[in-house]
């Protein structure tokens, strides 16, 4: 692993963003320059034959930014040629107008010739690109490049990471339990048996430490439970959590200085979606209007920061008797209680949009976990040590657990988000805000978690 933007990147993947970067820019500025080119794009402007190597690295960042919102490195999505396929070709959509925009630029006009040039262009880059991840995912889904880790330890905390390991994606992680520490963990036997990694994951059996610290310090890693659950699968264990953590561990940076620049943050990103959405909002409003009686927008009491409560706006999604009973009921697949324009905007997340408001007055921000009904906090927290700590920092539209977890309507859905939340609470910061952020896009794309 290595840490880009203050987040930890599988090491493959960081490699195969800059082999693309750069594969990216010697294609880009070749074309640019071949025979007959520089004529074609002397007929938009003189600048352009004249800034070749500035153009092509704007154009180089603009498809690999929009390559990295869309998920294409993602390594699960490496692996599945149809998430792939379907990645690539979104990509390619997004990609070319804002390709057209980089090349045209405000003060100049592109003719048909040179669009249809650019499309060209971009079209072979995908090509290109799609070629790179076929090989890439051949490899790791025949298990060349799996990483090998051993777990050790006899508790019900390692099958629970095995399963998580598992969950990652096919031929990213290979788990092998020792649970009646068979194998040596002598570097030898290690390297002999191509062991990524040793996990400890504690609880029955003893653990030979001697020879485990002579492996590490000769070269193997070794971590222990929580770190490997932080810095490899970007949440925080649970099930070894206390109160000590919370004393001992680093991060949970709420200084003045982040917070007034994440306000200033959510006041300019609200306020300027409000405006571009605005006509959007409008159609919504009649659509809902038009689809079945009632208001508009649903109003709700949310737990917010420090536990105080506010109220929630949405665009309604279901009919007006959906807790007709006065019991709160988590949504559901399919849920019955959805109207048909309540379908379209929540699996759109347009039904969100209101929030806006929400984070403009300060009771949410854009990024952070997403607010709970506080008749769900108090049950939660009464099953899930540690529930109430997620709300030591404002709830948001999107969050971590929003992109990496879907939609949850369990007891044990709410577990495992609050395994992501926790980890936002502890490492939230703007780099941090800038890639969820970024990954919401792809979430709303594809509808990822929606219900």
């Amino acid at each position: 692993m290595t840490r880009i933007m203050a987040q930890y990147v599988p090491l493959e993947m960081a490699l195969l963003g800059l082999l693309e970067l750069a594969l990216s820019f010697l294609f880009i500025y070749g074309m640019l320059t071949a025979p007959g080119v520089l004529t074609l794009l002397a007929t938009a402007s003189p600048y352009l034959t004249e800034n070749c190597t500035y153009l092509a690295v704007a154009l180089t960042f603009t498809i690999a930014a929009t390559a990295a919102t869309i998920g294409l490195y993602r390594p699960e999505v490496c692996l599945d040629r149809r998430r792939l396929l379907t990645n690539a070709t979104v990509t390619g959509l997004v990609a070319f107008p804002a390709i057209v925009l980089v090349s045209g630029g405000p003060r100049l006009s592109l003719s048909a010739q040179d669009v249809f040039w650019l499309a060209k262009m971009l079209s072979l880059w995908l090509v290109g690109l799609l070629f790179i991840r076929l090989l890439y995912g051949l490899v790791f889904s025949r298990g060349q490049a799996a990483r090998r880790v051993l777990i050790l330890g006899d508790s019900p905390n390692g099958t629970r990471l095995i399963r998580h390991l598992g969950g990652k994606g096919p031929g990213l992680y290979e788990a092998l339990s020792n649970r009646d520490n068979t194998m040596p963990l002598t570097v030898e036997a290690l390297r002999s048996q191509n062991i990524w990694g040793v996990v400890v994951a504690g609880g029955g059996g003893e653990i030979p430490l001697d020879q485990l610290r002579d492996s590490k310090l000769r070269g193997i890693r070794v971590f222990n439970e929580a770190s490997f659950y932080e810095t490899h699968l970007g949440r925080i264990n649970l099930d070894t959590l206390n109160a000590q953590w919370f004393i001992n561990a680093e991060g949970f940076s709420n200084g003045a200085l982040l917070a007034a620049i994440k306000r200033l943050f959510d006041i300019a990103a609200s306020a300027t979606l409000l405006l571009l959405t605005l006509p959007l909002m409008l159609l919504v409003a009649l659509m809902i209007r038009s689809d079945s009686p009632g208001p508009v927008l649903y109003r709700q009491v949310r737990t917010g920061l420090f536990g105080k409560p506010f109220t929630l706006l949405k665009f309604r999604s279901m009919r007006l008797d959906a807790e007709a009973g006065g019991t709160a009921i988590w949504a559901q697949k399919r849920d019955p209680r959805i109207t048909r324009t309540g379908n379209f905007i929540r699996s759109t997340r347009i039904d969100e949009l209101p929030q806006l408001l929400n984070v403009l007055r300060g009771e949410m921000s854009m990024i952070g976990p997403r607010p709970e009904r506080p008749v769900f906090v108090e049950e939660l927290a009464k099953v899930i040590p540690f529930y109430h700590e997620r709300a030591y920092v404002k709830p948001g539209i999107t969050g971590w657990a929003q992109v990496n977890f879907p939609y949850g309507a369990s007891v044990e859905d709410a577990r495992e988000k609050l395994a992501y939340d926790l980890y936002y609470v502890k490492n939230h910061g703007l780099l941090l805000d800038l890639l969820i952020f970024v990954s919401t896009i792809r979430v709303i794309l594809f509808r990822e978690g929606a219900r």
